[in-house]
């Protein structure tokens, strides 16, 4: 009978096992978070959200590479409460479909395909997770499949409307990225 691992040596096993199926390491999520935020930034839906609350970034990209790691490979670098920083961000369905569809196209620019399905399957819970977490912070309270729409947010009189390349209508389905 094998001796029982301990909570270390079973993160330890669980994230080789993870390194070896995707190719993942700490070098290629620091490239990938480098290479989406720079998305981000130049993006007019996401970029104004991220320049009005971020004025250093390197904290920030050193944050998320913690996060991702956590998230990626179980590491446990990360330690925060990103539903407490998302949820009362002026954001919608729209505006996690945007993350996603730039967060897919960084992953699928920057790791192999076995790397890219790993972090977009964890994207899109993520996603759908903080999406919840902002509707119920708003008092919208989502049934399976619905999606979280903040129509103030969409109005086109609103000062920053324009900027953010907002739209009223009906709000897309998350979309899955092309496959390689």
């Amino acid at each position: 009978m094998p001796e029982p691992q301990t909570a270390a040596e079973r993160r330890a096993r669980i994230t080789a096992e993870i390194v070896e199926r995707t190719g993942i390491d700490e070098a290629m999520i620091d490239r990938l978070v480098r290479h989406f935020y720079a998305k981000i930034r130049d993006d007019n839906v996401l970029g104004p959200i991220f320049e009005a609350r971020i004025q250093d970034w390197e904290p920030h990209l050193q944050r998320m590479c913690a996060f991702w790691s956590s998230v990626a490979l179980m590491s446990g670098r990360y330690h925060g409460s990103p539903m407490a920083k998302h949820a009362p961000l002026p954001v919608d369905a729209t505006h996690f479909d945007r993350w996603i569809a730039l967060f897919g196209e960084a992953a699928h620019e920057i790791c192999p395909p076995a790397a890219e399905a790993h972090f977009v399957e964890r994207a899109r819970r993520i996603a759908e997770s903080l999406e919840l977490g902002v509707a119920g912070h708003n008092g919208a309270f989502l049934n399976m499949g619905e999606r979280y729409r903040n129509d103030e947010l969409h109005r086109k009189d609103r000062p920053d409307a324009r900027s953010q390349g907002l739209a009223s209508g009906a709000v897309p389905r998350i979309p899955t990225p092309a496959r390689r």
